[in-house]
């Protein structure tokens, strides 16, 4: 603000006035000295405005985006990372973004104004910008994904292992006696999707059989599976296999082809990938791959903590896998 102000010949208080869009500074000066502000990336230091009348000192504030919270394994991450982070003193603030790019920005922008000490995040599905992780990279702000990484952004990130989750899962399904498994994954700009993708194709492959795109869909929750999964079965050649990105995915399935008179796993065998709790509340309990989301939040957490303490040089990238398992049950052979 004092920057602002020299540049105007004006005082702080003026500015502050201007910022908050006050009535007493003429609504022409008011324009130029936002614009001012907005082209040179100002941003209001929150907590300091708040400190202002405290006597309180700010926490370590971890700022934590989530795309949604309806997934268990999204929950088991943000439990991972809070337990860490309480563990070293650090407090979370967390946002969701509901899988929404528009808001995404904003959250990394109210981030950066509370000058939170880092951010840990997993992107919507829509993003295909990168500029606001790039601003707070730009700013000294450390930033970890989780999950649904950017490659765009030479940033730190921590993943499941999901090509081989999904190669052991689809071969799994093969050697049990599965000839045509479909599959159901997520948009494939992410490179979560694209890995699982390869996965189950490789493991086609392997086995000699054949990819058809007639029975591999965009499908990443269960309204759209209950919607999908009856013109699959309605084929002259159908499934006798599915494999799906998630296991509400894979519920879906399972409530579909059993209303339609089929025997699960005897006819048609599913796999998920979460290994959440309603993976046991379903009747038979579904077959997952289990992927530790509690280690995944306190790996990112790490991360971001050593940067912060400069236990860690800000400049290096990590890259850590956490290893998944397949978790039999009674949706296969």
């Amino acid at each position: 603000m004092k920057d602002i102000a020299k540049e105007f010949g004006i005082s702080v208080a003026t500015v502050s006035r201007a910022l908050k869009d006050s009535p007493r500074i003429s609504e022409e000066r008011r324009k130029a000295i936002q614009q001012y502000a907005k082209e040179h990336n100002f941003l209001p230091n929150a907590i300091g405005e708040a400190l202002r009348h405290s006597r309180v000192m700010p926490q370590r504030v971890i700022g934590v985006i989530v795309p949604e919270f309806t997934h268990y394994y999204f929950s088991s991450i943000l439990t991972g990372i809070e337990e860490t982070a309480a563990a070293r003193g650090y407090r979370i603030m967390v946002a969701l973004s509901g899988e929404q790019y528009e808001r995404e920005v904003r959250i990394c922008e109210n981030f950066h104004r509370y000058k939170v000490c880092g951010v840990i995040v997993s992107q919507a599905k829509d993003t295909k910008n990168y500029e606001h992780y790039q601003k707070l990279i730009d700013a000294g702000i450390p930033l970890v994904f989780y999950d649904r990484i950017c490659t765009g952004v030479n940033a730190s990130r921590v993943v499941v292992d999901d090509y081989m989750g999904a190669f052991n899962a689809v071969t799994h399904l093969i050697e049990t006696g599965c000839k045509r498994i479909a599959y159901y994954g997520g948009p494939m700009q992410l490179e979560i999707s694209k890995n699982r993708f390869n996965g189950y194709k490789d493991a086609l492959l392997k086995h000699g059989i054949a990819i058809d795109d007639s029975i591999i869909g965009i499908c990443d929750n269960r309204a759209d599976a209950e919607i999908i999964t009856p013109k699959l079965m309605a084929l002259d050649n159908p499934p006798d296999g599915f494999f799906a990105v998630n296991d509400d995915t894979a519920i879906g399935i399972l409530y579909t082809v059993k209303h339609a008179g089929y025997r699960v796993p005897e006819d048609i065998a599913i796999c998920g990938f979460t290994n959440g709790q309603r993976a046991v509340a379903c009747d038979p309990m579904l077959t997952t791959v289990e992927q530790r989301g509690h280690r995944v939040g306190e790996e990112a957490a790490e991360i971001l903590m050593d940067k912060v303490e400069g236990l860690s040089p800000m400049e290096k990238v990590e890259k850590r896998i956490v290893r998944t398992r397949l978790v039999v049950r009674g949706t296969t052979r």
